[in-house]
């Protein structure tokens, strides 16, 4: 169960509870422990009506994000740790499962002109949701900060790749 104070992952949640789609959510402060060795939790499981089982790591990003006087659009970053801990469990699931990054972001301006669509609202707050697959992200990700260990693909590429989250079941 996620936790209902991490908004991004809740709002995603009851997006996939209002359009019926199966789904497990992953209890986080629960440390998965396969083959003696720990690998970084994911956020869902879900079960789509089409198409294979999908391992979906949720991550929170506002879009725009408003940074000093500038506003960034499709921040997409993650940690090393996030892609290796998805490739883990892709390998672990096997054949039927396929792991996706989902950007659940929160629409600071939603009617704007630089806005996602579609939407999604929860608790008056609106949401998009994008979905890259774990093979694309990791085929077109560059290093952000070798500090934090993050990784990134660039706005003009993400908007390639990604896609809003219904048209992948």
């Amino acid at each position: 169960m996620t936790h209902p104070y991490f908004h991004y992952e809740a709002a995603f949640q009851d997006y996939l509870r209002c359009r019926g789609i199966a789904y497990i959510a992953v209890d986080e402060t629960k440390k998965a422990v396969f083959a003696g060795a720990k690998i970084k939790s994911f956020d869902f499981l879900i079960y789509p009506p089409n198409g294979p089982n999908v391992i979906v790591d949720v991550k929170g990003r506002q879009f725009p994000y408003h940074h000093a006087s500038s506003r960034r659009y499709w921040e997409n970053w993650i940690t090393q740790e996030d892609l290796d801990g998805l490739a883990q469990w892709q390998h672990v699931f096997g054949d039927g499962f396929v792991a996706h990054v989902v950007f659940a972001y929160w629409l600071t301006n939603p009617d704007g002109p630089a806005s996602i669509s579609p939407h999604h609202v929860f608790r008056g707050q609106h949401y998009a949701f994008l979905a890259v697959s774990l093979d694309d992200y990791r085929a077109h990700a560059r290093r952000r900060s070798p500090k934090w260990g993050t990784l990134a693909v660039s706005a003009q590429r993400f908007r390639q790749l990604a896609r809003p989250v219904l048209e992948l079941w």
